[in-house]
């Protein structure tokens, strides 16, 4: 796999500030507000978006035992399980992940988030909406959309201490020269 950079970390912060904002807008009088991040790729991008709304209630959410490729893709052996200090029962929820892309995690999400109560209201902020869903999931929020190919990549790195090292590319696949 060969990557080609694509953004960063200035138009990041910028899709991160934008999320924000938006988030910001339609709930300013929101007062059961709660954002969980879907481990892994979420969970930097929920801190980060915390800091910004000042929201108190936050929290993981690990999709592990919910994924419909569990078979395929074991467990991996660390992990970020699922912590909700807090009852999600009549809520507003708001997950964030990094890359939207067949659904397929957001619907492991919610089957995970329905497992500890019910919300009155779910909606999803992405980083990066790459297209190509397989399921009917559509994010509130998005900071990036991209148009990609199937055979593609997208590569999501929040550093947690360096935002200078933000970085979203694209993988694709190396040809090799005919001979």
């Amino acid at each position: 796999m060969a990557k080609t950079k694509t953004l960063g970390p200035d138009a990041i912060n910028a899709a991160i500030n934008r999320l924000a904002d938006s988030i910001s807008q339609r709930h300013a009088k929101t007062k059961d507000l709660i954002l969980l991040g879907i481990a892994d790729g979420g969970i930097e991008l929920t801190r980060r978006l915390v800091t910004k709304l000042k929201v108190k209630h936050t929290g993981t959410i690990d999709i592990s035992f919910h994924r419909d490729d569990i078979g395929q893709n074991p467990i991996p052996k660390e992990f970020a399980p699922t912590i909700m200090p807090f009852d999600v029962h009549g809520a507003t929820v708001i997950l964030v992940d990094d890359v939207l892309c067949s659904g397929r995690t957001c619907k492991a999400a919610l089957d995970e988030l329905f497992d500890h109560g019910r919300p009155t209201k779910v909606e999803l902020a992405v980083l990066v909406d790459r297209g190509g869903r397989m399921l009917p999931m559509a994010a509130d929020y998005i900071g990036i959309p991209l148009e990609t190919k199937p055979s593609e990549k997208v590569v999501v790195n929040l550093h947690e201490d360096e935002l200078a090292q933000d970085f979203v590319s694209i993988e694709t696949e190396k040809k090799q020269p005919k001979t």
